[in-house]
């Protein structure tokens, strides 16, 4: 039996980095077993659901590679199907009409409470044989007892009390089919073999194995996944961090560095921390996962990337850099010597959006320095780069070995610490405290211009 998979995200907001954890397991199991991953749209929730969520949701997954193999399906064009199947269900006495009130209801369940009880329906009209009306509902006969035992890849063998279940709805008295009944049937129509998805939909399991029974259906197998926890051990949201793929990607983040973190969210291989997803693949064992929840570290985010970045060509990265400088008005082929310069700064910072800031000055100039870096190293260095300034105009190979060589007498002479000596020079030509080795970024910089610039810091400085 071929092994199929599924991600079923619902159009109500744009794509979640939990729900692409979801879908990276659901794609990578399915490879692995050589067979097939879907995406179902569930759009049933009319009012919250847009299209403009649905393209942001199936792009991005695109976008980073997890493609399905076969077009998407969407919830809210299959009503007939799912209406059929409500009525074989009916049809096979494993359904009733109900026609309960909503006071009746919150009464009822009201009273559960005060008595200490799980709220639940009370099966009033389970056996009325009542008919459908417009004020009607249907409900799943849910058996009255025994056990319900699912077989989850993460968690082994869970057990349910169908006593601890009541009566669903499968159809709503406007005829509208509800989650439940619509996520076995597609499941089914699919062909879906292997259920892969959050823990907090543990609980829906043993409802939607009721409905694949009542319509014949054959077993699934299941693996529930820990949620995506922030650094608090609660649900990531927006508190600990961006949450949505697009940011992360919007920051300069690779596709292969976001997959790998968040393969890592619930599932390790040994000591290997670099995956790409031709690994992921080859190397994930579903059985495997924890059953812990995974927390999200932007840390190991940072480090990953720097990391994959590290692992491209220099073309490669100047290609994945080039929207993030034109996005601040740099073409890359403005400055002489652009080969040295990015080879020099792509491990600056952890993302490309970054990287392009702080490659901003070799391209534009110094047209302000950081705060901290002048109250720390700059307001008090004006003899330091004055004396500077007469030793590296006096240079006459400008290359970084002379360069450093000469700093480094410089240092000697003067008896001053390394940061001392090298800090204002480096503010005084980017700003900050941040470059690559100063010999190197001199020479970048050039003669000419790096005079200028010490000349422009000793300036600010009286």
């Amino acid at each position: 039996m071929k092994v199929v998979t599924r991600f079923a995200p619902s159009p109500t907001g744009t794509l979640h980095i939990g729900g692409v954890r979801t879908a990276l397991f659901n794609y990578v199991y399915a490879k692995k077993m050589d067979g097939l991953f879907l995406i179902r749209i569930e759009d049933t929730d009319r009012q919250r659901s847009t299209k403009e969520f649905e393209k942001n949701i199936l792009d991005s997954l695109s976008s980073i590679g997890l493609n399905p193999d076969l077009d998407p399906i969407n919830q809210s064009e299959r009503t007939d199907i799912y209406t059929k199947a409500a009525n074989e269900i009916f049809n096979s006495g494993n359904a009733y009409y109900c026609n309960c009130s909503k006071d009746r209801l919150d009464e009822m369940r009201s009273l559960q409470q005060a008595n200490g009880q799980k709220p639940q329906y009370d099966g009033k009209c389970r056996n009325l044989n009542l008919e459908k009306s417009d004020n009607t509902v249907l409900r799943l006969k849910t058996p009255l007892d025994g056990q319900i035992v699912m077989k989850d890849y993460v968690r082994g063998d869970i057990s349910f009390n169908n006593s601890e279940l009541d009566d669903l709805i499968i159809l709503r008295s406007d005829g509208t089919p509800t989650y439940h009944l619509c996520n076995v049937v597609d499941d089914f129509e699919q062909g879906v073999t292997t259920v892969i998805r959050g823990e907090d939909h543990i609980s829906n399991t043993p409802r939607q194995i009721h409905i694949q029974q009542a319509l014949g259906y054959p077993e699934l197998e299941y693996a529930h996944l820990p949620l995506v926890l922030g650094s608090d051990k609660k649900r990531l949201s927006k508190r600990h961090a961006a949450t949505s793929l697009e940011e992360y990607k919007n920051e300069g983040y690779l596709d292969s560095a976001i997959l790998n973190t968040l393969a890592r969210l619930g599932w390790s291989k040994g000591e290997k921390e670099v995956f790409y997803l031709n690994d992921l693949i080859k190397d994930f064992e579903i059985t495997e996962v924890q059953k812990a929840g995974a927390i999200f570290d932007m840390t190991k985010l940072d480090w990953l990337n720097t990391q994959h970045l590290a692992n491209l060509s220099l073309d490669e990265f100047k290609t994945h850099l080039k929207p993030f400088l034109a996005s601040i008005n740099i073409n890359i082929n403005d400055h002489p010597k652009s080969d040295l310069l990015i080879d020099a700064m792509r491990s600056s910072e952890s993302n490309l959006l970054n990287i392009a800031k702080g490659l901003s000055p070799y391209f534009n100039g110094v047209d302000e320095y950081e705060p901290k870096a002048v109250k720390k190293f700059l307001a008090e260095s004006g003899n330091v780069l004055s004396s500077i300034s007469t030793i590296l105009n006096d240079l006459e190979h400008w290359n970084e070995e002379n360069i450093d060589i000469a700093l480094k007498e410089f240092q000697s002479s003067s008896g001053l610490p390394t940061p001392k000596v090298n800090q204002p020079i480096r503010i005084a030509l980017t700003g900050g405290t941040k470059s690559p080795s100063l010999g190197l970024t001199l020479e970048i910089i050039g003669k000419n211009d790096s005079l200028f610039r010490i000349s422009k810091a000793l300036n600010f400085i009286s």
